[in-house]
């Protein structure tokens, strides 16, 4: 069997953003427990310059969704960045995963070869619908679920490489 271009995005993505879930859970928790207004979690960064962890995880939804429409030839959703709270990233999530898996397996195979244009930095690039995924969205998802994970850990989360991995099926 090969690798269908639905079957490296949807799925891959899926178990990424339930993982992600799982330590804005683990950051509740601790927030909780540890008495700190969770907010402060959301607004850390690993350095000045970088995006904030709230940012970090609208950035990795925005990217799924984006992929998942652009691969199935369509206009991905505008959806407001206006989280405050973890329940509300948490819900952004399951959001970005019931939409990426609304999708069909044809809608999204084929599009190896597909044209994808995407505005980044003010830059039009074109990409294939194959560089696109494996070069572009599945590598974004990846950065900005790995700093938040980082921003988590950081500030003193206790989680660890098998939170961001999970379980392996």
């Amino acid at each position: 069997m090969s690798l269908s271009m639905h079957s490296a995005l949807v799925p891959t993505a899926t178990r990424t953003l339930r993982n992600l879930i799982g330590i804005l859970e683990k950051i509740a928790a601790h927030a909780e427990a540890k008495k700190i207004d969770p907010s402060i979690f959301l607004n850390a960064r690993l350095y000045p310059d970088m995006f904030p962890l709230v940012r970090q995880v609208q950035i990795a939804s925005d990217t799924i969704k984006g992929a998942a429409a652009r691969l199935a030839g369509q206009e991905p959703p505008s959806w407001a960045d206006t989280e405050t709270t973890i329940e509300q990233l948490i819900e952004r999530i399951n959001r970005t995963i019931d939409f990426a898996n609304s999708f069909q397996p044809a809608q999204i195979d084929g599009s190896e070869a597909r044209t994808i244009e995407l505005k980044i930095r003010g830059n039009l690039r074109q990409f294939s619908g194959e560089s696109f995924l494996f070069g572009h969205a599945l590598p974004n998802l990846f950065f900005h679920t790995t700093t938040a994970y980082a921003i988590a850990r950081h500030n003193g989360v206790e989680i660890g490489k098998s939170d961001y991995l999970g379980r392996v099926e």
